[in-house]
C-alpha cells in the first residue's frame, strides 16, 4: 500500500459535501475500459450522468481496441466512436486486477499499476456448455474456453477446475481465445467461461447455462480501478475524486435501472430489453456499495500464479485502500444509501 499518499482533511470534507474539491482539470485524464462487460457500466454511467465533471474531472474514456475486437466474436459491435486509438497506456485503467498482476509478473513491458477499488470481488461468470453436456462431471477431459493467459476468465477456469477436484493442467483442456459463442458454434470448445454479456447471448441462442460460479463464493480481484503508480504519486487528488465518482456511479446504477439500459445501448449497442434486464440482474445487484480493493482476491491470484516475480512483493504492493477508507470513514457512502454511518 502506498502510505505516503494521504488525502487532506479539507479534501475529505469536500468529498463528503458532494462538491468538487477543485475546478475541473483542463487536461483530460485518459480512462481505458479493458473489456466489454456489464461491470464497466458503472464508469459509462459516471461519464453520461456528469458524475466525473461534478467531481472536477475532465475524463476521456474509451474502450480499448482489443476489448472491442474480442467481444465482436460474440456478436456485440461497439460503435467506432467509443473505441480508443493508439497504443499509449492510460493512467487509469478499468480492468481485471488479475491480468494487471499477471502482466507485472511476466511481461517486461507491463505498466506498474496499483488497485484503488474493486467492483468484482468474487467469481461471477457462468459455465456455458454445448448442447450434449448436461452435468459438470461431463466437462472433465473436455475443452473449456477462456480469453487469454492471466485473464480473469483464465484464473476463473483454473479455480473452477480446482473446485471440482481436477488438475487444471491435466484433467481438462483450457483453451485460450475460446470464451465466445463463435467458438462454441464452430465446435472449437465444449464450454466457455461466460460473462453476463455472453450469458445473455447464449440464453437467446439456446445454449445451456450449466452453473453460476458465484455460488462457490470464491474470492477474486476482478474488474478494478487500476492506476499507474507514478501517476498516482503525482496526482493523489485526482485519484481520490475518481474513486468518489466510482462510488457515486455505483449508487446511481443501483437506484436507476434506466441509466444502465441507456449506457448499454449507447456504448455497447445492446438494445434488446430482455438482454439488458438479464445483464442488470446478474451484475448490478452484486456491485459492492463500498468497493474496497479485493485483498482476498489478490491473495488468491498470488496462489494461482505463484511465480517468482509475483511473490517478490507482499499483497499490499498491489493495492492502496486508503482512498476508499477515507471516503468510507467520512460517512459519504452511507449517506448515499440513506444509512447511518457506522463510524
Amino acid at each position: 500500500m502506498i502510505r505516503n499518499l494521504q488525502i487532506s482533511t479539507a479534501l475529505s470534507l469536500a468529498l463528503l459535501a458532494g462538491a468538487p474539491a477543485f475546478a475541473a482539470d483542463s487536461k483530460p485524464i485518459d480512462v481505458a475500459l479493458g473489456d466489454v462487460s456489464i461491470n464497466k457500466v458503472t464508469f459509462l454511467v459516471a461519464a453520461d450522468a456528469g458524475i466525473y465533471e461534478k467531481n472536477g474531472l475532465n475524463v476521456h474514456q474509451f474502450i480499448t481496441p482489443d476489448a472491442a475486437e474480442k467481444i465482436r466474436h460474440s456478436g456485440i459491435n461497439v460503435p467506432d466512436s467509443f473505441v480508443g486509438k493508439g497504443s499509449k497506456a492510460a493512467p487509469i485503467s478499468i480492468g481485471g486486477g488479475v491480468p494487471m498482476m499477471y502482466g507485472m509478473a511476466t511481461d517486461a513491458r507491463a505498466v506498474d499499476r496499483v488497485i484503488l477499488a474493486t467492483t468484482d470481488d468474487k467469481l461471477q461468470d457462468h459455465i456455458i456448455v454445448a448442447h450434449d453436456i448436461t452435468s459438470l462431471d461431463q466437462l472433465k477431459g473436455k475443452r473449456l474456453g477462456f480469453s487469454g493467459l492471466g485473464s480473469v476468465t483464465h484464473v476463473t477456469a483454473r479455480l473452477f477446475a480446482e473446485h471440482m477436484g481436477w488438475d487444471p493442467d491435466h484433467d481438462i483442456s483450457l483453451m485460450a481465445n475460446g470464451n465466445n459463442i463463435n467458438a462454441l458454434e464452430k465446435g472449437q470448445v465444449d464450454a466457455v467461461v461466460g460473462s453476463e454479456l455472453i450469458q445473455a447471448i447464449a440464453a437467446k441462442e439456446g445454449w445451456h447455462d450449466l452453473v453460476d460460479l458465484a455460488s462457490y463464493n470464491i474470492p477474486l480481484v476482478g474488474s478494478s480501478v487500476t492506476v499507474e503508480r507514478k501517476w498516482l504519486q503525482d496526482n493523489p487528488d485526482a485519484a481520490a475524486r475518481f474513486v468518489k465518482s466510482t462510488v457515486e456511479a455505483i449508487a446511481l446504477t443501483k437506484t436507476n435501472k434506466q441509466v444502465v439500459f441507456d449506457a448499454l445501448a449507447k456504448w455497447f449497442n445492446i438494445t434488446d430489453r430482455d438482454a439488458q434486464q438479464h445483464m442488470y440482474d446478474q451484475e448490478i445487484a452484486e456491485l459492492p456499495q463500498k468497493p474496497y480493493p479485493s485483498v482476498e482476491g489478490i491473495k488468491k491470484a498470488m496462489e494461482v500464479y505463484n511465480f517468482h516475480q509475483m511473490t517478490m512483493h507482499p499483497a499490499e504492493y498491489y493495492y492502496d485502500a486508503h482512498f476508499m477508507a477515507d471516503l468510507d470513514k467520512s460517512g459519504f457512502i452511507d449517506k448515499l444509501y440513506g444509512q447511518a454511518s457506522a463510524n
